[in-house]
């Protein structure tokens, strides 16, 4: 983020609380009128605090080799064009911004300024500027993480991973979705990278642009829906995706559509809805698809005699073994 960037958020988001200082009105969220401060506010939030940090810090210089980086750290793939064009800048002019670091065991942990060590360990220097810190683990969480979302360049996967370390920072997701100015759906869409198999985890690991948060929320829901058979389609057509030959925002769709073919089923699923009425009023519907037959009666609508009939038929229909077709 640039700095003239920085300074401007920072200005038009002065007055907005720290995460950890937001105290939730209980009266207020009963009404639903309380809201998070939004990504912007998160963000700004977040960069005043690393300068309250910074500012009761003490500089030092560093080796580097003491340091490592922050564990709630998202990124897992830093562009090597522009770590380049900052490493030859720092050979040049030296480092203008020290890190930020907090003691950890016998060494250091980076709150802030991953690049430019990274930066420092490919120039091949051998101590860096650091201002060192006292940081709780929920002050490193949220710092790596709404400092990383805010960046474009970070893939939806590698935010994923970041929420899901950050998680255990917070007593509820919707805490959490506050404090990064998300909404509970978008927190969701993240969260559902951890439904996937493993086999797509694994490469995500290694290219964490091979799908969106959107597609990974399309994918488990198909997986979810289809079971066994869906996750079999997944792993045959995986490849397509991993190659750029089946499109990320087609795959749940080319999954479930495989499932269909080998089921034999029409392009539907073979879904049918029958609905059924009590006089004009729909009492209910009978839904009958690849998954089973059921059926939904509305609340209201079904009397104790109603019931007890239903049951007797249910008895009857498999008190013996079904004939076999």
């Amino acid at each position: 983020m640039s700095n003239l960037l920085r300074e401007q958020l920072l200005a038009k988001t002065a007055g907005i609380k720290a995460t950890d200082e937001r105290l939730p009105n209980a009266a207020r969220r009963a009404a639903r009128t309380e809201t998070a401060p939004g990504m912007a506010g998160a963000l700004a939030a977040a960069q005043l605090r690393v300068q309250e940090l910074e500012s009761s810090g003490t500089a030092s210089e560093l080796a580097v080799s003491e340091i490592v980086p922050n564990p709630w750290q998202p990124r897992r793939v830093f562009n090597e064009a522009k770590l380049s064009e900052l490493a030859e800048s720092i050979r040049e002019v030296g480092l203008m911004q020290p890190v930020v670091v907090r003691r950890f065991e016998s060494g250091y942990q980076i709150v802030a300024g991953e690049r430019r060590w990274r930066a420092h360990k490919l120039v091949g220097l051998n101590s860096i500027k650091a201002v060192v810190i006292e940081s709780s683990d929920q002050d490193m969480a949220v710092l790596a993480l709404v400092e990383n979302v805010s960046r474009d360049d970070l893939t939806d996967y590698e935010i994923s991973l970041s929420i899901r370390q950050t998680e255990m920072e917070f007593p509820n997701r919707t805490r959490l979705a506050e404090a990064l100015g998300m909404s509970r759906q978008g927190l969701y869409r993240f969260l559902s990278y951890g439904t996937l198999p493993e086999f797509m985890r694994k490469d995500l690991d290694l290219q964490p642009a091979l799908i969106s948060a959107t597609a990974a929320n399309d994918i488990s829901v198909v997986l979810k829906r289809h079971g066994d058979a869906a996750v079999e389609a997944a792993m045959d057509l995986w490849p397509q995706v991993v190659n750029g030959d089946l499109l990320q925002t087609k795959y749940a769709a080319a999954i479930a559509a495989r499932v269909v073919k080998s089921n034999g089923m029409n392009g539907d699923g073979g879904r049918t809805i029958e609905k059924f009425f009590a006089g004009k009023a729909q009492a209910g519907n009978i839904t009958k698809d690849s998954s089973g037959f059921t059926v939904k009666i509305k609340s209201g609508m079904l009397s104790d005699e109603h019931e007890k009939e239903i049951r007797q038929v249910i008895a009857r229909l498999f008190s013996s073994r079904p004939r076999a077709h």
